[in-house]
């Protein structure tokens, strides 16, 4: 029957429905992750290596530390940032604190002077990144949910309409059936199956009914 047919197609696209928005949501989470990823790994160590370079000049100026450690470990958090490059604005800032901490740690006051600005210019550059990311992240997210949203909605509505079309085409045609056949019953055999603008399966089966009580 055709209406059979129209039931299960409408089963069929809410089912659709529902699986295109679990889809859809595992797909913004997904695209989410990396971005979040980004944040943390990428520009977090070059901050650390930010932390470790100005940790390593404040402590040049005590007496009771080694020099050549101090600077040692100077190198290798630069070495660090200059291994992480993730920004078109990192290459000037770096090669500007190549340039001069060898001379911060001499004492020289205009070096370290630079070499801090530098610093400082650097890990801002990464600070800037962290929060374009997390932005870019958070955006990500609000339109992804706004998509589920939208895909809710649309299964709402698609889901009404089902139903609305079930109770005209099945339940009330069904009700209708019964209604006439306990009239039956109850001895009233003028009373028969009706209804206005009846669907071509459901005025069959009324006039198999009516044509089973004539």
């Amino acid at each position: 029957m055709r209406l059979a047919q129209t039931v299960r197609l409408g089963a069929w696209i809410l089912i659709g429905l529902n699986l295109l928005m679990a889809f859809g949501s595992i797909w913004v989470f997904i695209r989410m992750a990396p971005a979040i990823e980004v944040i943390i790994e990428q520009n977090e160590r070059s901050l650390q290596a930010c932390e470790t370079m100005l940790a390593s000049l404040a402590m040049a100026d005590n007496p009771e530390m080694d020099i050549t450690r101090l600077q040692a470990s100077f190198a290798a958090a630069l070495k660090n940032a200059q291994n992480n490059i993730t920004e078109k604005d990192e290459p000037a800032a770096l090669d500007a604190i190549d340039q001069d901490y060898a001379g911060a740690f001499k004492k020289d006051a205009a070096a370290r002077t630079r070499t801090v600005e530098a610093i400082l210019r650097l890990g801002e550059i990464n600070r800037d990144a962290m929060v374009r990311a997390d932005k870019k992240a958070r955006q990500l997210g609000n339109a992804g949910a706004w998509g589920v949203v939208f895909m809710a909605s649309l299964v709402f509505l698609t889901g009404m309409l089902f139903l609305r079309a079930l109770k005209k085409n099945l339940v009330m045609p069904l009700e209708e059936i019964d209604t006439v056949l306990t009239a039956h019953q109850r001895g009233d055999t003028l009373r028969r199956c009706t209804g206005p603008r009846l669907p071509k399966d459901v005025r069959r089966v009324f006039n198999n009914v009516n044509a089973f009580l004539d």
